[in-house]
């Protein structure tokens, strides 16, 4: 495991307290069992229309199947983020900004073959991820590092490749993004999916503010994406609304055991149309 001391890493109160809450939020049953299934654990949410069939059956094994369809819909969201990452050569190096328990990394190198970075500001995390890795026998090609990403310590222009999977609403987007931009060669992609607040309606719905307390986060509103990437020399060249593909999963999610209390406010807000599901996709010039 790539390591750097606590003070260079986490630079703020607020990033220690994010870091406290994924160091200690360790046996969360919405991530560990969906990953159980395959050994790719995510810390995301997902996209499609689920298979109503998984409610039916029987009610012994009822939980089962909708874990099952849960993790189906995950997959098939990373799998979506990679299929924007464009064509990868196996030289390519890339980067998972934000990177959990690292799920969407392994997946890249099992589709790619290249190397990839994915860093986080959770030691748990990290080691976690870094043991996937070395079971599936990829760890000389996939490496977890306990890094900021705002702050990745990797050189300038010697990545091709990077994305955030539900990741920004923890930093400053005109920060995060200069950085990106330095680590990207010219002509480099970038990757957002994200939830972001609409700010056409003003101030945050009290159901987004709900998630921000839940997630120890600050939702970011949506014109702030395109501000900070402007900023930063990176270009969008595709902007999908993935809000209504992402309503099935939390519907589904409300049903099983490993729902937490926070899909009420999901449904809420994605259903008045105060907060977005974005994929943002954006080149560097």
């Amino acid at each position: 495991m790539t390591t750097s001391a606590p003070s260079t890493v986490l630079r703020t109160p607020y990033q220690e307290s994010v870091a406290n809450y994924w160091n200690t939020n360790q046996q969360d049953p919405v991530n560990l069992r969906l990953g159980e299934l395959d050994g790719l654990y995510h810390h995301h949410y997902g996209i499609g229309d689920y298979n109503p069939s998984v409610l039916e059956g029987p009610q012994e094994t009822r939980d089962a199947r909708i874990i099952e369809e849960l993790h189906r819909l995950e997959t098939a969201q990373a799998d979506l983020l990679l299929d924007h990452l464009g064509d990868r050569r196996r030289t390519d190096r890339l980067v998972d900004a934000g990177s959990g328990r690292g799920g969407t990394s392994l997946m890249a190198e099992r589709r790619f073959g290249c190397q990839v970075d994915g860093v986080s500001i959770s030691e748990y995390q990290v080691g976690f991820a870094n043991q996937q890795a070395v079971e599936r026998g990829v760890a000389e090609r996939v490496k977890f590092h306990f890094r900021n990403m705002l702050d990745t310590g990797f050189a300038t222009g010697s990545r091709q490749a990077v994305w955030t999977n539900e990741t920004t609403m923890y930093v400053d987007l005109f920060e995060l993004f200069d950085e990106f931009s330095r680590l990207l060669q010219h002509g480099g992609r970038y990757v957002c999916i994200t939830g972001c607040s609409n700010d056409v309606n003003g101030l945050r719905s009290k159901a987004v503010s709900r998630i921000d307390e839940h997630y120890t986060c600050n939702i970011h509103p949506r014109s702030a994406y395109f501000r900070a990437l402007a900023d930063n020399n990176l270009v969008p060249i595709e902007v999908v609304d993935l809000t209504a593909a992402t309503i099935p999963y939390w519907e589904l999610r409300a049903k099983c055991s490993v729902a937490t209390g926070i899909e009420d406010p999901f449904l809420t807000a994605y259903k008045e149309g105060s907060f977005h599901y974005l994929m943002i996709v954006a080149d560097k010039i």
